[in-house]
């Protein structure tokens, strides 16, 4: 062997000493995290383009461009409520470059709802903080011979499973909505999911289903047109963008309330500092008055709070979509 070639050996063989010390002390994570981020970041959405979860994807997205200096790419992984692309994030490399746009309907629903999940919501990913509260909303095809809550009830009972209510699909929070309104209004109305909040929208504006429980900020557009008719918001208090649309508790279902949330996920096994790191992104996102804007105009309301917060609520949560599922009998998958 050459000098040459005798200094090298002994160079590659004290870097890989110093790089197994690194991994043995904890401070190759940091190092990553030090460069984090040199490259684009993925959300991963798991409904179709259009929908609530994608624009609230999109908008918190490009702020933590700017804010990371990394471009934010949007993946739409559409499919069984929202399992299809929970599977697929929570599957892909725990570094930061990817991560989930999940939902009260992917952590706080499926789970309950499904036989079988693909993935464990609530142990494959760490929660990095919520993004919005949406109230949904009740809304109509305007030729439909209803204008409030008790005339829709009167109008179901007399109509048994005739009404049909779109949704996102299978254990989201509109479906749910729609269920939790069945059992509490005494009515049976026939449920059927699209692949997204954007085709249950087409077909309602189409007039091929009757109404929908849908996440204000995709449906808001089309009741400010004229396209489609409010008949009541599903929180408890009514919206400051529709301060004339009641509530479906006060118009006749008392005790009626539903509340669609989504928020920021990486996967379980992303370093600490890097979560961290993406934590700060989105809160700075959210924090900037442009952002809370956008999604204040579509009915949202912005929160920005602590991963052990978000934890919390998630638990929450699943106690209460638990006991509102077994409830309504409903099943998917």
């Amino acid at each position: 062997m050459t000098p040459f070639l005798s200094r090298l050996s002994r160079r590659q063989s004290l870097q890989a000493l110093a790089a197994a010390a690194l991994v043995a002390t904890g401070a190759a994570p940091a190092l990553a995290a030090d460069n984090f981020p040199s490259k684009p970041i993925t959300i991963v959405v798991p409904f179709v383009a259009g929908g609530t979860t994608d624009i609230l994807a999109r908008v918190v997205g490009q702020a933590m461009s700017e804010s990371l200096g990394q471009p934010v790419v949007i993946d739409n992984r559409a499919g069984a409520g929202g399992n299809i692309g929970g599977q697929f994030a929570s599957r892909a490399p725990a570094d930061g470059y990817t991560i989930f746009m999940g939902t009260v309907g992917t952590h706080a629903i499926n789970e309950w709802l499904y036989a079988k999940m693909p993935f464990k919501p609530n142990q494959d990913f760490a929660p990095l903080t919520r993004v919005a509260n949406v109230p949904n909303l009740l809304v109509a095809h305007p030729s439909q011979p209803f204008k409030t809550v008790k005339e829709l009830i009167a109008y179901a009972k007399a109509n048994p499973g005739k009404v049909n209510f779109g949704s996102p699909g299978n254990g989201s929070s509109p479906h749910l909505s729609g269920e939790l309104f069945d059992s509490l209004a005494g009515v049976k109305m026939t449920h059927v999911p699209y692949k997204g909040s954007a085709p249950a929208i087409t077909d309602l504006l189409g007039n091929q289903i009757a109404i929908m429980f849908d996440n204000m900020p995709s449906a808001i557009q089309h009741v400010r047109s004229g396209k489609l008719r409010p008949i009541a918001v599903t929180t408890p208090k009514r919206s400051p963008e529709l301060p004339d649309v009641p509530t479906v508790a006060e118009a006749g279902v008392p005790g009626y309330a539903a509340m669609s949330w989504f928020g920021l996920f990486a996967p379980a096994k992303t370093p600490a500092a890097v979560q961290a790191k993406l934590h700060d992104a989105i809160v700075k996102a959210l924090k900037n008055p442009a952002v809370a804007k956008k999604i204040q105009e579509q009915g949202g309301e912005v929160v920005a709070e602590s991963p052990a917060e978000f934890a919390a609520f998630i638990k929450a949560e699943n106690e209460k979509w638990k006991k509102v599922v077994k409830d309504s009998g409903a099943v998917a998958g």
